[in-house]
C-alpha cells in the first residue's frame, strides 16, 4: 500500500502554514506541552531505559548497585537539580569552579567563547584548536589546518539551537546557557591527541581510572596502583595496559580535591608532556547506558556511593 500521497500532503500543508499566526499557535502548543509533560515522560524514558540495559525493573527504594544509583540519581534529578550540578556540567561556567579549587593552571587556554557564531575570530584564531558546546556532550570538532569554516559556524548554529536535555533526560543540562567554546588544541609531542583520564571518585576518593583513545576503540580500567584490572562498562572496546603516567600522584590529588562532597562523579582530564589540564565533571556518564562486567563491579562500586551525599551538596562559588 501506497502512503506518499498522504504523507506529501501533509508536509505541503505544513510549509504553506509556516510564518502564519497558525502555525505558531500550533508549534508554541506543542513546546508548551513537551515542558508540561517533561517530568513524567522523562522519568518513563530513564525507567524504560534501566530495564533494557539490565533486563529487570529499577528498585528506586533502596537502590544498591552503582548502576541502580546512577539512575536513582537521574530520576531524582529529572524531578529537579541542584543548581550546582548544572554549574558545574556547564564547560563554561565549571571553570571558575576549578580555578578556584585547584588553580588556572589546569586549565585548557580558552581562545574564545560567545553566544552566536556571527563574532566568531577565525582569522585570528592559530592553525590548530578545538570546538565545542558549552551545554552538551560528546559534541566536539577538532580543527587541523585549513579547513571549510561554513560547516563549523553551520554545526555549532545547530548547537547554539538546540538544549542537549532532550537527548537523553540528564536534567542537569536543562538549564545551561548555550555558548560556543573555542580551545586551545592539546597535541602530544607526535602531533597525536592526548588520552583522556576519567577518574572515578566517591566522595573525595579516586577509585578508578578509565583511560580512553580519542578515537574511543580502547577503555582500559585500572586502580590507583596502576593495575590493569577485568572490567568494561562497554562492550567491543579494546581494554589493554598503558605506561603509568609519571605524575599519577598528581592526577589523583586533583581528582580528590574536585570530587570532595559529591557521592559521585566522574573527574576527566588530560596529561600532556608531564602536564595536567582538566576535561570535565561527569555526574552521570553514559547517560546510563553501560553494562559493568564482571557484575560484581557494580555491588562493589555501589557500595561506595553514598547517596545521603546527594541531598547536602557542596557549596560552589560563582
Amino acid at each position: 500500500m501506497n502512503h506518499s500521497i498522504p504523507i506529501t500532503r501533509n508536509a505541503n500543508f505544513q510549509d504553506r502554514l509556516r510564518g502564519t499566526w497558525v502555525h505558531k499557535f500550533y508549534t508554541g502548543a506543542r513546546k508548551a506541552k513537551r515542558r508540561l509533560l517533561r517530568q513524567s515522560e522523562g522519568e518513563a524514558m530513564l525507567l524504560a531505559r534501566y530495564h533494557r540495559v539490565h533486563g529487570k525493573p529499577l528498585n528506586m527504594n533502596a537502590p544498591k548497585t552503582f548502576t541502580e544509583k546512577l539512575f536513582w540519581r537521574m530520576i531524582s534529578w529529572n524531578r529537579g537539580v541542584h543548581p550546582i550540578f548544572t554549574q558545574l556540567t556547564d564547560k563554561y561556567s565549571v571553570r571558575t569552579h576549578v580555578a578556584d579549587t585547584i588553580g588556572d593552571q589546569y586549565l585548557i587556554k580558552l581562545l574564545w567563547s560567545g553566544e552566536t557564531t556571527q563574532n566568531i575570530p577565525f582569522e585570528r584564531l592559530p592553525a590548530s584548536y578545538v570546538m565545542k558546546p558549552s551545554h552538551s556532550s560528546q559534541q566536539v570538532i577538532v580543527v587541523k589546518g585549513q579547513s571549510e569554516r561554513a560547516d563549523y559556524i553551520d554545526r555549532a548554529s545547530g548547537w547554539l539551537g538546540s538544549n542537549y536535555y532532550w537527548i537523553a533526560r540528564e536534567y542537569q543540562y536543562y538549564h545551561i546557557k548555550p555558548r560556543v567554546m573555542i580551545e586551545e588544541c592539546l597535541e602530544n609531542p607526535d602531533g597525536s591527541l592526548p588520552l583522556d583520564y576519567k577518574i572515578w571518585c566517591f566522595n573525595g576518593v579516586p577509585e578508578l581510572i578509565q583511560v580512553i583513545t580519542h578515537t574511543r576503540d580502547m577503555s582500559s580500567f585500572f586502580d590507583k596502583t596502576w593495575t590493569l584490572l577485568d572490567l568494561t562498562n562497554k562492550e567491543g572496546r579494546s581494554q589493554r595496559s598503558i605506561p603509568k603516567p609519571t605524575n599519577l600522584e598528581e592526577m589523583l590529588a586533583i581528582a580528590s580535591k574536585l570530587s570532595l562532597g559529591f557521592g559521585f562523579v566522574r573527574v576527566d582530564l588530560y596529561n600532556v608532556n608531564g602536564r595536567v589540564y582538566f576535561g570535565e565533571l561527569t555526574f552521570t556518564p553514559t547517560s546510563g547506558h553501560m553494562k559493568l562486567q564482571p557484575d560484581s563491579w557494580d555491588t562493589v562500586l555501589g557500595e561506595k556511593w553514598d547517596l545521603s551525599l546527594e541531598h547536602r551538596p557542596p557549596a560552589v562559588r560563582e
